[in-house]
């Protein structure tokens, strides 16, 4: 495997709206993130991931875009933006875009001129199609909910939006739009920025046709995803965007990729792949319900276990996965993945270890260092995202009551990881001055970034040591390159696995259980102990007992 630049590095996804407010107007801004940036160094932060910062109506929290060339001003200028990138060189770190191109926002001028001719220049830029009999050109069912097909007022065409109906499908198979997507990230690449995440980009692909399929749902529609799954050719494109942009810089790439088919994992993060990484969501996949968030199950810990084995085992051999826990769109991972007895600080340190000394590149979320929770609403009123609306809708239509549906909104938000930063005890958990923009969770008294400095045995304190034994000059190369070995794979309570590298090895123990055990390891009485989340571990020829929720590191 050649190495590249990005093997060895830590990155942190930062939701701008949510993380720090300098101006007071309740919103976080790029001064905000500037402010932050030796918090995040002294972390162990090398790359810093901003979902969408562009100008947008906000319709889907910036993931509709109506320029691509400028700042929302409610995030601050390009003037900040520069500045942030100084500021991160200053001190070897390395800021990633969001790269939404899948779709754009129905502001864009793009596609207010193609609704002005459908069948003109800009319209090709979309999907428009005309339906049959007043009804939509085919049965798909948009990602949030009822159909991906929206009618033009007046006419007979309609066009696709897989996401909101504000967010218009971007026709990939037009060579005018993809120059003008490749011109875009190219500027933002000699602007200086290192990379993109990137949206949603198996969507990119559609089966031009557009033919209606088995409905699987009462609405006698049919999830938009299963036209996806079933068109081939996707690789192309990717490839063609690759060598149009991203290969010309060097750039680190994490793609958002649902719905791969089995033997493509090489050409998309292979040693020659169309990206850097891509996000493992095969534990995330375990929640996901059939009809949606009111009939999705709770992970239990040897689907999770199974599930995160089985992607290190598979991926070893090909690539690096970005490995993650929470991110924007998922519930906060504290809540999701850990027993109700590990839903507190001890649990919060034992599946951060899990996840970091993974093979692969560690992605953290916001408030994760600090074991942020979900954030428990009292109405649906006080959600913002659109998909939570759309799913307690869907809820209520499948029977649920009104208080049964906002308890499967509590557990499945994605406003739950959306909620401020929580930094200090004060007013609004010390994220702005003023009102913020969503419900800042109650708890930010007792959990927050300020407290947990101030207390060595705490979740942040805890993640900065985890941080920087990955980043070490003894376990840097062994971390980044040593194998992932599988350990007690059957074990009802233990995750636990090797990282072995040119004779050196080092074991990850943790219990998940609620009573304690006491494991036999090939290991020798010398061992090092190199991190543990509870105060005591001992070695006894070859024997280490673990508490309930505790986590052991040795070498």
């Amino acid at each position: 495997m050649n190495k590249k630049w990005w093997h060895d590095k830590t990155a942190y996804q930062i939701y701008p709206k949510s993380f720090y407010d300098t101006n007071g107007d309740g919103i976080g801004d790029l001064k905000g993130i500037i402010s932050k940036l030796d918090y995040l160094k002294d972390l162990g932060i090398d790359i810093i991931w901003l979902s969408p910062i562009y100008q947008s109506p906000f319709v889907d929290q910036g993931y509709d875009i109506s320029d691509y060339y400028k700042i929302d001003e409610s995030f601050g200028t390009m003037e900040d933006f520069d500045t942030l990138l100084a500021e991160a060189k200053k001190r070897n770190m390395y800021i990633l875009m969001d790269l939404v191109i899948n779709h754009c926002s129905d502001k864009h001028k793009w596609f207010q001129e193609a609704l002005k001719n459908p069948e003109g220049e800009y319209g090709d830029y979309f999907y428009f199609r005309k339906g049959t009999n007043g009804n939509p050109p085919s049965n798909y069912r948009s990602y949030f909910g009822k159909s991906a097909w929206q009618q033009v007022e007046g006419t007979d065409y309609y066009y696709l939006h897989m996401f909101a109906k504000e967010q218009p499908d971007l026709n990939w198979e037009n060579p005018k739009l993809l120059n003008e997507l490749y011109t875009m990230i190219n500027w933002w690449l000699e602007k200086g920025v290192a990379g993109f995440r990137i949206d949603a980009i198996i969507n990119i692909k559609k089966d031009l046709t557009f033919q209606s399929l088995e409905p699987d749902g009462p609405d006698g529609l049919v999830s938009v995803w299963r036209m996806v799954e079933n068109v081939d050719g996707v690789g192309k494109l990717l490839e063609d965007l690759k060598k149009n942009t991203f290969e010309k810089y060097q750039a680190f790439t994490v793609a958002e990729v649902f719905n791969m088919k089995k033997d493509e994992l090489v050409e998309f993060i292979g040693e020659n792949g169309h990206f850097s990484t891509m996000f493992d969501f095969s534990a995330h996949s375990l929640s996901m319900g059939e009809h949606g968030w009111y009939d999705s199950k709770p992970v239990q810990f040897m689907d999770f276990k199974k599930a995160l084995f089985h992607s290190q085992q598979e991926c070893q051999e090909v690539g690096f996965l970005a490995n993650i826990i929470e991110n924007h769109d998922e519930p906060r991972g504290v809540n999701r993945f850990l027993p109700d007895h590990a839903q507190n600080p001890a649990g919060a340190k034992m599946l951060g270890t899990i996840s970091i000394l993974l093979r692969g590149i560690p992605f953290l979320y916001q408030g994760q260092e600090i074991g942020m929770q979900n954030c428990p609403m009292d109405s649906i009123d006080d959600y913002d995202d659109i998909s939570t609306h759309n799913e307690y809708l869907t809820a209520l239509e499948a029977g649920l009551s009104k208080d049964e549906a906002l308890k499967v909104c509590c557990l499945n938000s994605r406003d739950n990881a959306r909620t401020p930063m929580q930094w200090d005890a004060s007013a609004n958990a010390g994220f702005t001055s003023q009102t913020p923009w969503l419900k800042v969770n109650p708890n930010y008294k007792d959990l927050n970034v300020k407290a947990q400095l101030a207390d060595e045995n705490s979740v942040l304190c805890y993640y900065k040591k985890l941080l920087a034994l990955r980043k070490s000059p003894e376990y840097r190369e062994l971390f980044t390159y040593g194998k992932f070995v599988p350990l007690f794979e059957d074990d009802p309570d233990l995750f636990a696995y090797e990282r072995t590298l040119e004779g050196k090895t080092v074991t990850v123990l943790a219990n998940f259980g609620r009573t304690a055990k006491t494991l036999t390891l090939a290991i020798g009485s010398e061992a090092d102990i190199l991190l543990n989340s509870q105060p005591q571990a001992d070695i006894h020829n070859g024997q280490i007992s673990l508490n309930s929720c505790q986590v052991i590191v040795t070498g």
